[in-house]
């Protein structure tokens, strides 16, 4: 899909940060898959990147998953965090979330090693809810979705250090979504190289699940 010079939607003046390949999953998926960049602040960033660093250094990067979905990669589930920490996952529910939603009372941390990549899934109904929302650290990706019954519409996210995306609805349920591996790694035209990704991603209940009830197995995002 690189190079084939097919429409872009603005989201913010300046850049692109989301492109498809027509205007109508464009206007589709306009709320429903959605980029914020420059979300958090560079100290911002530092901050969260500091305080998650000592608990993956302990993990070794892994080359299978329970689905197969992710390469490359250590995960973990995080539910205590520092005060500043905090506050910037109460500002991710505040921009992602409806007031009626509950979120896990873990967050899942996946770091990607630079050659690491997430094959195309759609993340089980069983594991998170509605609406997944992540900060994209360290390195710049490239988020591909498909639609899983018309591979003809697809649309792509820039992830930007510091950025936050949202997946939603249509683009959480109906798209599968991928991080392209390095040499795949282009946003239109652009080059996009890959180094070491960190994403802190926070998910909505499931349906019919409680609040405290977060063991299961995490999505791969």
């Amino acid at each position: 899909m690189a190079g084939t010079g097919l429409l872009a939607l603005r989201t913010l003046p300046g850049p692109s940060w989301v492109r498809g390949s027509g205007p109508s999953v464009l206007s589709r998926l306009r709320d429903a898959a959605v980029v914020r960049p420059g979300f958090l602040s560079t100290a911002e960033e530092e901050t969260l990147s500091r305080e998650l660093e000592p608990e993956l250094r302990r993990r070794r990067y892994e080359y299978d998953h329970w689905d197969a979905a992710i390469h490359g990669f250590r995960e973990t589930e995080k539910s205590r965090w520092s005060e500043a920490s905090r506050a910037i996952l109460q500002r991710v529910q505040a921009a992602a979330f409806g007031p009626g939603q509950t979120l896990l009372s873990s967050v899942h941390v996946l770091d990607l090693e630079a050659r690491g990549y997430i094959k195309p899934h759609v993340d089980s109904i069983k594991f998170c809810g509605a609406t997944i929302a992540g900060l994209s650290l360290l390195s710049p990706s490239v988020m591909r979705l498909v639609h899983t019954q018309e591979p003809g519409e697809w649309l792509e996210l820039l992830l930007e250090p510091g950025s936050l995306y949202i997946l939603r609805g249509s683009a959480r349920y109906d798209f599968s979504h991928e991080i392209l591996r390095d040499e795949e790694s282009f946003f239109g035209e652009r080059r996009i190289p890959r180094g070491r990704r960190i994403s802190v991603i926070c998910r909505s209940l499931p349906e019919g699940m409680g609040p405290g009830n977060s063991g299961q197995p995490p999505p791969a995002c």
